[in-house]
């Protein structure tokens, strides 16, 4: 039976519901009464339950504090709720089978969708979980037990440095975008703590404070060199692609990379001079924005240091254009369009060759000063540690057993230092979390699920002491790599919509996504840019320096070329090198003028089993801002087309090929719900040279990419 606005019990006895209905003052079971009574299961802890002592009925009783269910007898997992589940349906059965899903906030065991499938005609049975390439279990705990503690809501000493904060009625978030009960098949070889510094809050304040100076710093030369504002959004597409080939010690910001120079930073910025091209509606606006091509070019050439010929070039180019658009009224808007582009082929090359030194001295620049940020920040953190007692160089290594295991979340060597008061207080549905006057925010629902991600895989801090600062280390990283402008940086963090994940879950086995944050995940179980702060939320590290044996993945990056490169070297090497079930499923733009490398090389591997392509508007993607923003704005349209390959070794395609079945129940997922936006609005996912360009599409293409690993010729699904 359950009861209504039953709060959390404390060490002081409170007034609550009995399970009769009745009011009665409740307090912790005590051992010192004169009744013995059995101690309860780390398992039944786990989902939230706690022995409690009924004053008015003299007997105690059990109470969920995640769901506030109260009963006389002692609770068994897998038992179902009579409200929500009258006949039983998705209860577990009540004996012959092992139960393993301890972590469900009232004991009930929910169903997953692996279940659904039937072994036969009348039959119902729960497929046998079998152990992925050996029976070794992880050694390191995945979730910790926490017999005997309290909640981290509850009232703490203040001396200790943790924030005192009332309890709150518990919350239900009404929609969930995750599914943390899915247990996970991904294997890896055991491996060693991490020697990153642990996270504190007034580190993290420095950095947010840096790299907000540093986007300034990036803001001004380009306005004084280039004369125009930073390519939309390139600042942060620069720190994904320098983390692919940073060697440095910081989490966020980049300081031993060879090049010097990004690549990306340089690729956008010549791409805007001598002025940012955009999408083009009407007439007008083509005509406008030719005159304004042919202005800055030849305003560029002759205050650059530009050879004769190039002078001549551009000078001539323009003077034409000049003279059409003075005595052709009548063109379309296709007329002008191809006018321009001839411009930029005349002219283009001219322009970026005195334009080159310019631009390479910025991302030169920039880095030099974010290799300063680095070197300053890592003083000030060995500094606190050391007035802390603890020691970097001093700490032990755990020893490392040549086995497989379960994947499990990154664990720091270095112990964590005592954590500052971080204030926590709600507004309506928001949680705000303040330090030092910095607030961060997170629906009440997220905030909820950190809490579950938390308690599952945080081993150091049993008590929630270190709950808040950590989840205001969190966001704010997230908010400084992604930017603090109105929806900056959400398409980069985007995600897929639930039902793709569980139709993947279903369908092919996935439990694990490769590129994701604790903030944005399905499963529990994923990979992360930050490992010192997201390990604590069940992060394996960042997918480049994860290595597993077996499994089924997601992997959905975020659009930056040089990552998504580096992400099908790495996928094409774990192939290569496991004979196990190995199966990766990739969601990457379908961009073809140019193509990426990363789509062309995926479509060229011999590890291709199937191939789809979902065209543009027809499919979402949930807001990387989720966490935050208002529920309308969750779901948006794409504005490019999605190309969905699968990449399988012989032995992942025998246990999850990608049959007409399966395939036609992804597509029935991704059937619009019409509830997304119409279009992403200011967080266009589009990178650099893209944005540019109108959106083209490829539907129709006959791909035959037989190899000597397919069985059968992988095949390409076009909507």
């Amino acid at each position: 039976m359950t009861s209504e606005n039953h709060g959390t019990v404390t060490a002081d006895s409170a007034v609550v519901m009995s399970p009769t209905g009745s009011t009665s003052e409740a307090a912790p079971f005590s051992p010192s009464t004169s009744k013995p009574i059995q101690e309860l299961p780390d398992e039944l802890i786990q989902a939230g339950w706690s022995k409690c002592w009924s004053k008015r009925e003299n007997r105690p009783y059990y109470f969920n504090r995640f769901t506030n269910q109260s009963l006389w007898e002692m609770p068994v997992l897998g038992q179902h709720d009579v409200i929500s589940d009258p006949l039983g349906l998705n209860a577990a059965p009540v004996s012959g089978e092992v139960i393993s899903d301890a972590g469900l906030g009232n004991g009930q065991r929910k169903r997953h969708p692996s279940e659904d499938t039937q072994a036969g005609p009348n039959s119902f049975k729960r497929p046998k979980v079998e152990i992925p390439v050996t029976p070794t279990t992880p050694t390191v705990p995945i979730s910790p037990s926490t017999p005997g503690v309290k909640p981290w809501v509850t009232t703490t000493d203040d001396k200790q440095g943790q924030t005192s904060v009332p309890t709150p009625a518990p919350y239900r978030p009404s929609v969930v975008y995750w599914d943390l009960d899915v247990q996970t098949n991904a294997v890896i070889r055991e491996r060693a703590s991490a020697d990153h510094l642990p996270p504190h809050p007034e580190i993290e304040l420095q950095r947010a404070q840096l790299t907000t100076k540093l986007r300034q710093h990036y803001h001004e030369l380009c306005s004084q060199r280039e004369g125009i504002e930073p390519p939309r959004e390139s600042f942060n597409r620069w720190l994904l692609e320098r983390k692919v080939v940073d060697k440095g010690l910081d989490p966020l910001l980049p300081s031993e990379c060879d090049p010097v120079i990004s690549p990306s930073m340089f690729r956008e910025i010549m791409n805007d001079i001598p002025i940012r091209l955009s999408r083009i509606k009407y007439k007008e606006e083509a005509r406008k924005l030719l005159f304004k091509y042919a202005e800055a070019a030849k305003k560029m050439i002759d205050s650059r240091n530009a050879t004769p010929d190039s002078r001549k070039v551009v000078k001539w180019n323009v003077e034409d254009t000049m003279n059409w658009l003075r005595r052709d009224h009548s063109a379309s808007k296709e007329d002008y369009m191809d006018r321009l582009e001839h411009l930029r082929k005349q002219c283009g090359p001219h322009v970026a060759s005195v334009a080159k030194d310019s631009v390479e001295g910025i991302c030169s620049k920039i880095y030099h000063i974010s290799a300063e940020y680095v070197r300053r920040m890592r003083q000030a953190h060995l500094t606190l540690l050391k007035e802390c007692n603890i020691s970097v160089d001093g700490t032990e290594s755990t020893e490392v057993q040549d086995r497989l295991v379960y994947c499990y979340p990154v664990r720091l060597s270095i112990p964590s230092p005592p954590q500052p008061r971080v204030e926590l207080h709600f507004e309506n549905d928001v949680a705000c979390l303040r330090y030092k006057g910095e607030m961060v925010k997170v629906n009440r629902g997220h905030f909820s699920k950190l809490e579950l991600l938390y308690r599952y895989s945080c081993i150091d801090d049993p008590r929630f002491e270190k709950f808040l600062s950590r989840v205001w280390c969190l966001i704010k990283r997230y908010q400084m790599m992604f930017g603090s402008g109105v929806n900056e940086g959400s398409g980069l963090q985007g995600a897929l919509p639930v039902p793709i994940f569980e139709a993947l879950n279903k369908q092919f086995g996935v439990t694990f996504e490769c590129f994701a944050s604790p903030l944005n995940c399905y499963f529990k179980q994923f990979c992360s840019a930050f490992p010192d702060i997201d390990g604590f939320f069940g992060s394996r590290g960042p997918f480049l320096s994860f290595s597993p044996v077996s499994g089924s993945f997601e992997a959905n990056p975020p659009f930056c070329e040089e990552l998504m490169d580096a992400m099908v070297t790495h996928f094409e090497d774990l192939l290569e090198r496991s004979s196990e079930p190995l199966s990766f499923i990739i969601f990457v733009p379908e961009w073809r003028d140019p193509p990426t490398p990363a789509l062309t090389r995926m479509e060229a591997s011999r590890f291709r089993r199937h191939q789809m392509i979902m065209p543009p508007f027809e499919h979402e993607y949930r807001s990387g801002s989720q966490h935050i923003c208002k529920r309308e704005e969750i779901y948006y349209k794409s504005v490019h087309g999605t190309a969905v390959i699968f990449l399988q070794n012989n032995a992942g395609f025998s246990k999850w090929e990608p049959t007409t079945e399966r395939i036609q129940e992804l597509l029935a997922a991704y059937k619009p719900s019409g509830r997304s936006l119409p279009s992403p609005g200011p967080s266009s996912t589009s990178t650099g040279d893209k944005d540019s360009k109108p959106v083209q599409e490829h539907l129709a293409r006959s791909q035959d990419n037989s190899s000597p690993v397919d069985k059968t010729a992988p095949d390409t699904t076009n909507i």
